[in-house]
This record gives structure tokens, C-alpha cells and sequence, in this order.
């Protein structure tokens, strides 16, 4: 029995290392960036060696060394990071290595052969690199990665797909209480195509003041920056001096670098929105009205799959139909939600199902009810 522990373990440790190495590799090769492209080929090394490592425990113990490849998270982001580029799934790949960083630390084994030290490492490093203002780098490292992530702010792959699971939950809700008082097919597509624009135009326009407001602001503090600047140009130069010793750079440098950046107001004040209010000038957070549409855009999606069956078909067809397709998208959003929880695929998707159809099956309960007592 401790034999097969250990085989199921050192298993599946190697398919977590080729995950992880996969991965890595695929994030060095997105990466336009030079030097930090160089930084995730390095971690892939690492990982294959990792890999190695408990091929090495099984051959051990005697057991076969499986033929592994990358499991569904790993190909999901890695595609990802082939069309969006790395700096998209950046923060979901520090989510998983924070919560994988300490996975080795019972493990005999692995920390008789360093593994643990080294999946730290990794952790600090992604963190860094993810981080919306990196302060764990100085010199050419700093300069490399200033900005590169700061218009992060949350993960765009979790806002896409919460964004689409707010749509396809909201709207199956609704055209199963309606469906419930047995409303006739036509009724029943009104009221899920009006479900899908009203929740979509909501959530627009919540976004896009969210955004404008935040714009707003970042703008009010630019402004009041370029007027600290302008009357008390030697605090601020201070200021920065003191903010690049923060970051590590020795105090002689820090100052000589902050008196050069204040001679040109234009590039002090530009520095001085960055590293002191960590905002880039050039982003102010992005477009209100790109993330407003993004917004009604993903609502939209999750939101016709409820209703997209009532177009053709009417009655207990329609409402199979509609059910069936909105559990496989219930599914599906669930198996992408596992890629910034780290759970199973399958757990993740069922969960969602179970979830969602529940529900469904509440507000159609409700809605039989009042259907009944409407028409007694």
C-alpha cells in the first residue's frame, strides 16, 4: 500500500512538473521581450528537471514511467499566451504557483533533492513579474519590466469568463420562471431576449462608469502631480530619489538618477505618475468604452444560450433544448474557471452544472407556482 501511495504521488508530481514546464516554455516563446523571455526558458529548464527528478522516484520504486503530456489547464493557457500574449495569463499562472509553492514541503523526497527551495523561487519570481508595480527589481531588471504589466490590474481571463457565467445564469434563471408559468413559446423568447438586453446594457454601463470614474481620477492626480512639480520641484525630486532607494538602487545613484529625470519636467512628471502613484500616464486604465462593450459583449454570449433554442422549437422540446445547451455551457464555463482555481476540470464543471441548474430549477418552481395561482 505505501508502494502505491508513493506511485500515485511521484505520478503525479511529474504531471504537474510537465505542466509546468510546458507552460514555461510556451510563455518563453510568446514573449517578445528578450531578456524576460529568457527568464521563463530558464524556469522551464528548471521544471524539466524537476520532471527528471520523479521519473527518476518512479524508476525506483520500480514502477513504469508513464508517457504524460500537458492536462487542459496547461494547453488552455498555453494557447492563451500564443494569442494574447504572456502578459495575459500572467496573473492566473502566479494564482496556480502561489498556491503550488508549498506543495513540496511534506514531501520527503523532494526535500532531499531541493524541490521545495526551488518551487519558492518560482513563486517569488512569477509574483514579481505579475505584480501591477514590480518593487523586487533594480537596475537593467527594473528597467526591463517597468509598465510591461501594470495595466493588468485584475485577470482579464477571470473577468471573461465570470462575465459570461453572470449572463448564462441570470438569463437561464429567467426563461426557466417564465417557462414555469407556462407562458407561451413566443412570450417566453421575448422575455429572455429582453432579459439578455437589459442585463447586458446593465452591465455596459456599470463597466463604463466604472472605468470613466477611475480615468477620471488617475487624471485629478496627474494633475495635481504636475502641480507639486511645478511649486516644489526640490520635494519632489527628494521624493524620487527616495522611491528608486526603495527599490534597491544605492543612495548616491538614486539621487543622482532623480536630479537628471527632474530637469526635463516633461519626463519627471511622467516618472513621477508612475513610480509614486504607480498610474501610466498612457493607459489611465484603458478605454470605457472598449470594457463597456467587452462587457455587454460577454453578458450577451452567456446570456443566449438560455434562450437561443425558443427561436425554433416550442413547448417540453424547447425547454429540453434550452437546458441542454445551457448545461453544456455551464460545463464549460465551469472547466474555465479551473484554470485560475487550480481544481479539476471535471469538479469545476460539475460544480458549475449543479449550481446553475439548481437555480434554474428554483425560479421554475417559483414560477409554476405563480403561474398557478395567476390562473388559478
Amino acid at each position: 500500500m505505501p508502494e502505491a501511495d508513493s506511485h500515485r504521488r511521484y505520478t503525479a508530481n511529474l504531471q504537474g512538473e510537465i505542466d509546468s514546464a510546458a507552460l514555461y516554455e510556451t510563455l518563453s516563446k510568446a514573449e517578445k521581450n528578450p531578456e524576460l523571455a529568457q527568464v521563463y526558458s530558464r524556469l522551464a529548464a528548471v521544471e524539466a528537471a524537476h520532471a527528471e527528478f520523479w521519473r527518476r522516484q518512479l524508476g525506483a520504486i520500480g514502477q513504469r514511467v508513464p508517457q504524460l503530456r500537458p492536462g487542459f489547464r496547461t494547453r488552455a493557457l498555453a494557447w492563451l499566451a500564443r494569442r494574447f500574449g504572456p502578459a495575459f495569463v500572467l496573473p492566473t499562472v502566479n494564482t496556480l504557483e502561489q498556491m503550488d509553492s508549498g506543495a513540496y514541503s511534506a514531501q520527503p523526497e523532494a526535500v532531499a533533492g531541493g524541490l521545495p527551495a526551488a518551487e519558492r523561487s518560482h513563486a517569488r519570481i512569477i509574483e514579481a513579474l505579475a505584480a501591477p508595480s514590480p518593487t523586487a527589481f533594480s537596475g537593467a531588471a527594473l528597467a526591463r519590466l517597468e509598465g510591461r504589466h501594470r495595466g493588468l490590474g485584475g485577470n482579464a481571463l477571470r473577468a471573461a469568463v465570470l462575465g459570461a457565467n453572470d449572463g448564462l445564469v441570470s438569463n437561464l434563471s429567467l426563461v426557466m420562471g417564465v417557462a414555469g408559468a407556462a407562458m407561451a413559446p413566443r412570450a417566453i423568447l421575448v422575455t429572455g431576449l429582453a432579459g439578455l438586453l437589459a442585463g447586458a446594457c446593465s452591465m455596459a454601463l456599470g463597466e463604463w462608469l466604472s472605468v470613466n470614474t477611475a480615468r477620471e481620477s488617475a487624471q485629478r492626480q496627474i494633475d495635481t502631480e504636475a502641480s507639486e512639480l511645478e511649486l516644489l520641484p526640490e520635494e519632489e525630486q527628494e521624493e524620487l530619489a527616495l522611491i528608486y532607494q526603495a527599490k534597491g538602487l544605492p543612495e548616491d545613484l538614486a539621487k543622482t538618477l532623480a536630479e537628471r529625470l527632474i530637469a526635463n519636467k516633461k519626463t519627471a512628471l511622467d516618472t513621477l505618475v508612475r513610480e509614486e502613484l504607480g498610474i501610466d500616464p498612457d493607459e489611465l486604465g484603458g478605454s470605457a468604452w472598449a470594457a463597456g462593450s467587452t462587457s455587454f459583449m460577454l453578458f450577451a454570449i452567456g446570456a443566449i444560450f438560455p434562450v437561443a433554442a425558443y427561436f425554433w422549437l416550442a413547448g417540453t422540446a424547447a425547454l429540453i433544448a434550452s437546458l441542454a445547451a445551457s448545461g453544456a455551457a455551464l460545463f464549460l464555463i465551469g472547466a474555465g474557471t479551473s484554470l485560475f482555481t487550480g481544481r479539476s476540470v471535471w469538479f469545476s464543471g460539475v460544480r458549475q452544472l449543479v449550481v446553475g441548474l439548481g437555480a434554474a430549477g428554483v425560479t421554475f418552481g417559483i414560477g409554476r407556482l405563480i403561474g398557478v395561482a395567476v390562473t388559478g
